[in-house]
């Protein structure tokens, strides 16, 4: 029996992904969080074997939750699972302490054999993201030719590219379309892009972005 504690903000999906896991595996969900202070908290009563880590959460982010609950439970394997499919954050989630790397779009057996693969000391990482990490440096990393020191804000790649066609008018849609991303994945980079950039709306965005010179690598 493998004990989990689904770390998620939206409750629908920590209701809904509880349900799917124990109807289909030998997995018993003890503990659920809406945000990484919570799942602190919840660690301390009843340390599960595996955590599915969401990323952006309200209180508390996934990565800084997860460095914690490393630094004091190590024994407990972290899996982030998350709508974000960029190298960055990839990146961060494996710096923090993370065993693997899972899409929320992910087919549930997929899933499960995941959780399985890290429970017996394996780690996962969708392989199109894995190469990508690998044949990046990851402090050096110089992204569309602008050096990570140059980079205030801590943009992606993926972000910057977004930024760029928002500067250019394109809607959600249209830059959806050029990127071959999912409309879902690109709402998520313009969320991320305005709380890095301490923005409201789009508008504020691309006048920061070329007030701060972001754009100018183009």
């Amino acid at each position: 029996m493998i004990t989990i504690m689904i770390v998620e903000d939206q409750e629908l999906i920590r209701k809904s992904l509880k349900i799917v896991l124990e109807s289909m595996a030998d997995i018993r969900i003890i503990s659920l969080a809406e945000n990484g202070q919570v799942a602190i908290e919840n660690c301390k009563r009843e340390l599960p074997d595996i955590i599915l880590m969401d990323i952006q959460m309200p209180e508390m982010d996934g990565v800084e939750a997860t460095k914690i609950i490393k630094e004091k439970w190590p024994g407990s394997k972290v899996i982030i699972l998350t709508t974000f499919e960029d190298i960055h954050y990839v990146r961060i989630a494996l710096n923090a302490g993370a065993e693997g790397y899972i899409l929320k779009a992910v087919d549930p057996q997929f899933l499960i054999k995941g959780i399985e693969l890290i429970h017996h000391g394996g780690s996962l990482i969708p392989q199109h993201l894995a190469k990508e990490v690998f044949q990046s440096s990851s402090v050096d990393l110089k992204e569309d030719g602008q050096d990570i020191g140059d980079n205030p804000y801590d943009l992606s790649q993926q972000e910057y590219k977004v930024l760029r066609l928002l500067s250019q008018g394109l809607q959600n849609k249209a830059i959806a379309e050029r990127m071959f991303l999912s409309l879902g994945t690109v709402k998520n980079y313009i969320s991320s892009i305005y709380s890095k950039l301490d923005v409201k709306n789009r508008s504020e965005a691309v006048t920061k972005a070329m007030e701060e010179c972001l754009l100018q690598q183009d």
